[in-house]
């Protein structure tokens, strides 16, 4: 527990994509004190940028209580977009970009927005395939959800207006 009565996890996550697009998998590992969690899954059809939010959101939909929260990623896009205010821009924008540009991906940068109004998350980028325990970990299992037959299609990808 944090001094406010939070619960602290540690989450790392990662996302991976045979082809962009193609088929996707995503994988996260939630730390708090001694219990461990997992959560993974993946699309037929999506992209690595999703499957990297996605990552994010299925972990912290697995936390019960408002918790304080280290989320630790490889994608730069990610933690760029939570850390300098992208995100949170571009929904202020309504999912504009610079010069109406419109942003990728607002249904799942919506939600993971939502969820860090509820929990106190601090975002942490650590280099991909550098030997890095945890996100070796979720990488592995990413591209295994990747390869799967059985994954159901991205109810958000592609995106409105484009298919």
């Amino acid at each position: 527990m944090s001094g406010n009565g939070r619960p602290q996890v540690k989450i790392f996550t990662d996302g991976a994509c045979k082809g962009n697009p193609g088929p996707g998998g995503y994988a996260a590992l939630l730390l708090c004190g001694d219990k461990r969690k997992e959560v993974a899954g993946g699309f037929r059809l999506t992209t690595n940028n999703r499957m990297e939010i996605m990552a994010c959101i299925a972990a912290l939909e697995k936390l019960r209580y408002p918790s304080v929260v280290t989320l630790t990623s490889d994608s730069r896009y990610v933690v760029d977009a939570m850390t300098k205010g992208w995100a949170k821009s571009w929904r202020a924008k309504g999912w504009k970009r610079g010069s109406n540009e419109p942003a990728q991906n607002p249904d799942l940068w919506e939600r993971l927005l939502a969820l860090c109004e509820t929990h106190q998350v601090r975002f942490e980028w650590v280099r991909g395939h550098d030997g890095h325990e945890e996100n070796e970990w979720c990488d592995g299992i990413s591209v295994e959800w990747s390869n799967r037959d059985d994954l159901p299609p991205d109810p958000g990808y592609p995106p409105r207006g484009s298919r």
